[in-house]
């Protein structure tokens, strides 16, 4: 970063004393020994602008390949299905209501563990990373669960919660607390030491401090973890869903095994894409909203 910062100063300063000399004076060297750029024009360094939906077209993409290999015969329908025909059996199924049922039942246990986590994860981060009592009683215990998979916890979960619906949201939940605690209290305890003795130095009160502070200085952690924490609750809703489900988009696929039914099992693994591609976009366009003020590659 230094060499960085002393290579932008010489520039800086040949570009002024090219300007001082005259428009047809021209640099013969640059800093790094490599060819002069011609005068006006500058590398672009970035990843470019931002294309509207763009992040539509690896799936379009992949659509477009799926239907071209089922079209030629190189995809056996036995193996996969070809697209055509999973859309034929989504509209059966969406006439007979069997398939909105069990989005709605998927859903509701989506939604009710990604709540617990992530209130949570964002409770536990704060107590452990505005307080050296919090940080010395939660932090380590947290960073044990994180070496333990949520799902490795499956057994013992059966075994406390029986394989009701408490048993499923608390599987889900688990996983996207974890996601949300990591990051929120790394976001924390990376706030700038300056930005602390200043807020001391005003006399800043502690609710002042958390609100001009803490929240600003601990949102871009916050909306890393929430959108892991989204995935992580499509991922523990697929587990929690074929172990002794009678509903829901993975009881569904699961029923469908038994009977070979591919074109069912892809149509459940489409909407598990649908929902987990538009959560994660939603939450990516409220960080936009509300992180405004940052300027980033990702624009």
């Amino acid at each position: 970063m230094t060499d960085l910062l002393a290579k932008a100063h010489t520039a800086g300063a040949r570009t002024e004393q090219g300007r001082r000399a005259g428009p047809d004076a021209t640099d013969k060297t640059r800093p790094d020994g490599s060819a002069p750029v011609a005068r006006g024009t500058r590398r672009r360094l970035g990843p470019g602008r931002a294309l509207p939906f763009g992040r539509l077209i690896g799936p379009v993409l992949l659509v477009a390949v799926w239907w071209a290999a089922s079209a030629s015969g190189h995809l056996d329908p036995r193996i996969l299905s070809s697209p055509g025909t999973v859309l034929s059996t989504a509209a059966d199924l969406l006439s007979t209501g069997r398939l909105q049922d069990n989005v709605l039942i998927s859903l509701q246990r989506a939604g009710l563990g990604l709540f617990f986590g992530v209130t949570a994860g964002v409770v536990l981060a704060v107590a452990a990373g505005l307080s050296r009592s919090g940080e010395y009683l939660l932090d380590g215990p947290l960073q044990i669960k994180r070496a333990i998979p949520s799902l490795a916890m499956l057994p013992l979960l059966i075994l406390w919660l029986g394989i009701g619906e408490q048993m499923k949201v608390t599987v889900i939940a688990l996983g996207v607390a974890v996601n949300m605690y990591i990051n929120t209290y790394a976001s924390l305890t990376g706030i700038d030491s300056r930005h602390v003795e200043l807020a001391e130095g005003l006399d800043l009160g502690r609710a002042q401090f958390i609100r001009k502070v803490v929240v600003p200085g601990s949102l871009p952690g916050f909306f890393v973890g929430l959108r892991l924490g989204v995935t992580s609750s499509w991922l523990g809703l697929i587990v929690v869903e074929q172990i002794n489900a009678t509903s829901g988009i993975g009881y569904m696929m699961f029923q469908a095994q038994q009977y070979a039914q591919s074109d069912v099992i892809i149509v459940g693994l489409v909407a598990y894409g649908i929902f987990g591609f538009a959560s994660d976009a939603a939450v990516r366009a409220i960080e936009r909203k509300v992180l405004s003020w940052r300027r980033t590659l990702a624009g």
